[in-house]
């Protein structure tokens, strides 16, 4: 029989939503997701970007689901699984759910995002308050999925046993991103005139939500003092919005080697990852930063801040730079080291399409049957679902 999983999670999530049909299709897993509203799927204000936003990749299809916004209905869909799984322990529905599991005896699965860097307890009575908090929560979680390796570390440093840790590694559609890089890659001299670019110097971009933590003012800084001519006249390119828009649109005010594209979809963006020859993220306390995950599938080098959740596991000196959040000069010093030489910036780019292959949803398959498996004392079989 397959095991009856319970996903719980708020809302449709882009990134998620091929892995769930993946999970779905496999014959020894009956997956049910619960979402609390449709999100993204429907069109929904997103805060980080300080829009709507509607997805244009399917977040519903090719997978059983229900919209439960009331949390009281949620124990009876926690009586009929095997085993809960949930994304995140904020909020009072996450409680409301790892404790109707305990009182029915039903093991929880914890996926969540957090790190040291990202997620710092805090100092004196606040933090020994947060480390109360956390005991409470990982009490009533029978094993975890970790996202990475400051996220297993971010367990350990709170006394959860490594027997209960597995990876499930934070991972995009490499497929999805991959195959629509190349098949942009035809285009690309097309698609950099119709963004008004000139010739054939090379492209930094940022992509994400226009946030202080993330430091898009300070990559414009780090931009503006490189050496333009030696470096073949760069270009740096910002996709997507937020509350440092107006700011970041006033900085760039007057320079067109720095251009603000505002939000693009899903689709849009493998054409940004072929055209650009560095990916840029260095944000403070990113929990993971998923966008390098697309950018290292279009053939990016990457430069991201070491408190990046993703920079010990994808990053190194072979596929790009980790450099101090806020630290202008050093971002500067990356970007000048990488972009000096086109064919080792290429090579870099190539090491990280590599390293990224691995990193994928198969893995996540791997982790979750492990995890299964252990918390439900028996093996579980493999295979896919046969038609």
């Amino acid at each position: 029989m397959p095991i009856r999983l319970l996903y719980l999670v708020d809302r449709p999530i882009q990134y998620q939503a091929p892995l769930l049909r993946l999970i779905a299709g496999l014959d020894d897993i009956d997956l049910t997701v619960i979402h609390k509203d449709a999100g993204g799927a429907l069109g929904r204000f997103d805060a980080g970007f300080g829009r709507a936003v509607t997805w244009d990749v399917p977040l519903l299809d090719g997978y059983a689901h229900e919209i439960v916004p009331e949390d009281r209905r949620l124990a009876g869909f926690i009586e009929d699984c095997d085993v809960v799984w949930l994304h995140g322990w904020r909020g009072a529905r996450a409680w409301r759910a790892m404790d109707t599991a305990r009182r029915r005896g039903v093991p929880v699965l914890m996926r969540g995002e957090n790190t040291l860097a990202a997620m710092p307890d805090g100092r004196a009575l606040r933090g020994v308050l947060k480390r109360r908090y956390l005991k409470w929560i990982f009490d009533r979680c029978r094993a975890f999925l970790t996202v990475g390796g400051a996220n297993r570390d971010y367990y350990r440093a709170h006394g959860v046993d490594p027997g209960r840790l597995f990876p499930m590694p934070y991972a995009v559609d490499n497929d999805f991103f991959r195959s629509r890089a190349a098949a942009a890659a035809g285009e690309r001299a097309r698609f950099r005139s119709a963004l008004g670019l000139d010739g054939e110097g090379p492209v930094i971009l940022f992509a994400g939500k226009l946030l202080a933590r993330k430091n898009p003012l300070v990559l414009v800084e780090a931009f503006r003092a490189l050496d333009h001519a030696g470096l073949g006249h760069p270009t740096l390119l910002f996709v997507g919005d937020g509350a440092l828009r107006p700011a970041l649109e006033k900085a760039a005010a007057g320079d067109d080697r720095v251009r603000v594209l505002g939000f693009r979809n899903q689709t849009e963006m493998p054409a940004f990852y072929d055209l650009a020859d560095v990916f840029v993220l260095a944000s403070h306390r990113e929990p993971w930063g998923l966008a390098v995950n697309e950018a290292m599938n279009g053939r990016c080098a990457v430069v991201v801040s070491g408190e990046c959740g993703c920079a010990g596991d994808l990053v190194d000196e072979t596929c790009g730079a980790v450099v101090a959040p806020g630290d202008s000069g050093a971002l500067g010093r990356a970007l000048a080291r990488i972009l000096s030489d086109r064919g080792r910036c290429r090579e870099m780019g190539e090491a990280a399409a590599a390293r990224i292959r691995g990193w994928d949803f198969d893995a996540d398959v791997e982790g979750l049957r492990q995890a299964l498996s252990a918390v439900c004392q028996g093996p579980v079989d493999q295979g896919p679902r046969q038609a």
